[in-house]
C-alpha cells in the first residue's frame, strides 16, 4: 500500500487527507517512482482552493477541474522502482525528477516526463531547485536576456523562485532590486546577491525603484504576484522596459487597456512559463550542476515536513512564513 495526500473537495488546508491506497502498477510508457521529496508550490495551493478551474491553460495541462478525489502535488523527485512496457529512457534505480501528482510515497509517471538528476546534485537539492531553477534560468536568459548592468526588479524575492531569479540575474551581470515583505526576509534576499532591497510594507515600490535607478526605472520586472503588484510594476519600468509575469499569488491581473503600455513608456508585457523553452533543459542541467559545484548558485530549503503534515506546510505557505523552498518528505 502507498500513502498520499488527496482532496475530495476544494477548500482550505483542512480538506487535505492522508490516505492509504493500493500500490499502482506502471502501464505501457510509464514508470513507478518511489518519491523521496515533493516540493510545495503555489500552484498546489491554487489547485486545492479550486482557483485553476476555468483557466484554459491549466485545464489543457491537467491542472484544471480534477475528478475527485485528486492527489495533490506538482513536482517531485525519487528513484525508479519499476518500468512498464515500451520504456527505454530510464532504468530501475535511476534518480529522477518529475512533474505531476507528487504528494505520495509512490507515483506512476509517464516516462517521457522523467528527468535524470545529475550525479552532483542530491535529491533534496533537486526537489527544491532543479525545476524552479529552470524557470529562473529561462526567464533571465531567454524571456528577457539580462544584460550586464541591467537593473532587474524581483517581486517576492524571498520566495523559492525569487531567490533563484536574484542569483540568475547576477550570473548574467545584472543589478538586482529585491522586493520582500519584512526585514527578516530581506536578509536572505541580500544573501542571494540583491544590490538593493525594498520592504514592501514600508515603502512605495515604484518610487523606491526609480530612486535607486537615478530616476530612470528598471529594465525588467520579474513578477509572480500578479494583481496586487501590477500597477507598481508598470510604474517601476524604464522606457521600453519588460514586465515578465509568471504567477498570480495575489490573483489574476484583470483586463486592462493596452494603450496603458504606450502611455507608460512603450512597455513590453508577457505572461510566461517554461514550456516554450523545454528544449533548453539539457544545457540548463549542465549549467545548474556547474553553478552548484562552483558556489555560484545555492538552493535555500526553508523547512521540511513529513508528508502526513502537508496541511501544515500549506498553512505556513499561505501565511507567507516561508523564505525559500518547502519540501514534503514521505
Amino acid at each position: 500500500m502507498i500513502k498520499a495526500i488527496r482532496i475530495h473537495s476544494y477548500g482550505g488546508p483542512d480538506v487535505m487527507q492522508f490516505e492509504e491506497l493500493p500500490t499502482p502498477v506502471p502501464g505501457a510508457g510509464q514508470a513507478l517512482v518511489r518519491v523521496h521529496a515533493a516540493s510545495v508550490n503555489f500552484i498546489d495551493i491554487q489547485k486545492r482552493r479550486g482557483e485553476l478551474v476555468g483557466q484554459a491553460f491549466y485545464q489543457r495541462d491537467g491542472g484544471g477541474e480534477p475528478e475527485f478525489p485528486a492527489t495533490l502535488g506538482s513536482q517531485g523527485v525519487g528513484v525508479v522502482e519499476a518500468i512498464g512496457p515500451e520504456v527505454n529512457n530510464v532504468r530501475v534505480g535511476d534518480r529522477v525528477s518529475f512533474w505531476g501528482s507528487s504528494y505520495t510515497t509512490y507515483a506512476v509517471v509517464p516516462a517521457v516526463r522523467l528527468i535524470p538528476i545529475p550525479e552532483g546534485i542530491d535529491l533534496e537539492q533537486a526537489a527544491a531547485g532543479m525545476n524552479q531553477g529552470f524557470l529562473a534560468y529561462v526567464f533571465t536568459h531567454f524571456v528577457y536576456p539580462v544584460k550586464p548592468g541591467d537593473w532587474c526588479l524581483v517581486q517576492a524575492a524571498a520566495g523559492g523562485i525569487g531567490l533563484l531569479l536574484c542569483q540568475m540575474a547576477k550570473i548574467r551581470g545584472g543589478r538586482v532590486i529585491g522586493v520582500t515583505s519584512t526585514e527578516g526576509k530581506a536578509k536572505f534576499v541580500r544573501e542571494a546577491g540583491a544590490d538593493e532591497v525594498i520592504i514592501s510594507k514600508q515603502a512605495d515600490i515604484a518610487k523606491e525603484a526609480r530612486r535607486m535607478t537615478e530616476g530612470r526605472g528598471v529594465s525588467v520586472v520579474f513578477d509572480g504576484v500578479g494583481k496586487d503588484t501590477f500597477e507598481a510594476n508598470l510604474d517601476s519600468l524604464a522606457p521600453a522596459g519588460y514586465l515578465v509575469i509568471y504567477g498570480q499569488s495575489s490573483g489574476y491581473v484583470p483586463p486592462f487597456d493596452l494603450m496603458t503600455l504606450q502611455e507608460k513608456g512603450s512597455l513590453f508585457l508577457t505572461r510566461t512559463n517554461g514550456l516554450p523553452y523545454v528544449k533548453e533543459y539539457p544545457h540548463y542541467l549542465q549549467q545548474f550542476e556547474a553553478w552548484i559545484r562552483l558556489g555560484k548558485l545555492s538552493i535555500r530549503i526553508d523547512r521540511t515536513y513529513p508528508l502526513a503534515d502537508a496541511a501544515q506546510a500549506h498553512a505556513a505557505f499561505e501565511r507567507r512564513q516561508i523564505s525559500g523552498r518547502v519540501l514534503l518528505l514521505p
